[in-house]
């Protein structure tokens, strides 16, 4: 549990969602596919609302989205979907549902391709977290040419929801990118981790982002 005088950064508020989230969550980085997808499904989910209200719904989300597993959710038909749509839980939002559907049959489809998501997304910060050094909130960037570049590539391999300023906050929280103030506590505690993870490699043949 973290002292109630520990620094924080500023987004976090006093609402103990959110501070777990920020304690334990964001930032760190995260090489599982599956929860990769999740986050995929959650950021989309988000847009146009705030990371709050979706936090909220996360646990509701686990359970319509049969824990994120891919393999399932690429299966969902009209039936499920309806379902979907009549869950209060969630966002229901027919393009936002549809989109997740979507996204978990082309994210099958990249780890047949490149082997794991993961080896695939993480080429786009060549492997390895970003350390930036924020002093305070207003510098932090709403996307980045890697976010760019990100949304773009997932665009032309069929993803929906898949902006540069979504994909930026994607990076964000699975630790592609260390976003934490500098006087925020999980600053260094994020650093260490992520100095501590060598970059996986890809399958053979794989072309990293740019020569595409």
């Amino acid at each position: 549990m973290t002292a109630v005088n520990e620094n924080r950064c500023g987004w976090a508020g006093s609402d103990p969602l959110y501070q777990a989230y920020h304690d334990q969550e964001w930032g760190v980085p995260v090489y599982d596919d599956r929860k990769l997808f999740e986050f995929l499904i959650l950021e989309g989910a988000q847009a146009g609302l705030s990371w709050i209200t979706i936090l909220r719904k996360r646990e509701n989300y686990r359970l319509a989205f049969d824990n994120f597993d891919p393999q399932l959710v690429a299966g969902y038909e009209e039936e499920k979907i309806a379902a979907l749509l009549a869950n209060p839980g969630i966002v229901r939002n027919r393009l936002k549902i549809h989109s997740a559907v979507n996204n978990a049959r082309r994210f099958l489809e990249v780890q047949q391709k490149y082997g794991s998501f993961s080896a695939y997304i993480w080429r786009f910060v060549d492997g390895k977290p970003r350390q930036n050094s924020w002093r305070s909130l207003g510098e932090i960037p709403a996307l980045t040419p890697q976010a760019e570049a990100m949304s773009k590539d997932l665009t032309r391999l069929g993803f929906r929801f898949v902006g540069p300023t979504i994909c930026y906050a994607f990076m964000q929280a699975v630790g592609m990118v260390n976003d934490h103030l500098v006087d925020c506590f999980r600053y260094s505690e994020i650093q260490k981790i992520g100095e501590g993870r060598a970059p996986e490699s890809p399958r053979a043949g794989y072309a990293a982002p740019g020569s595409l």
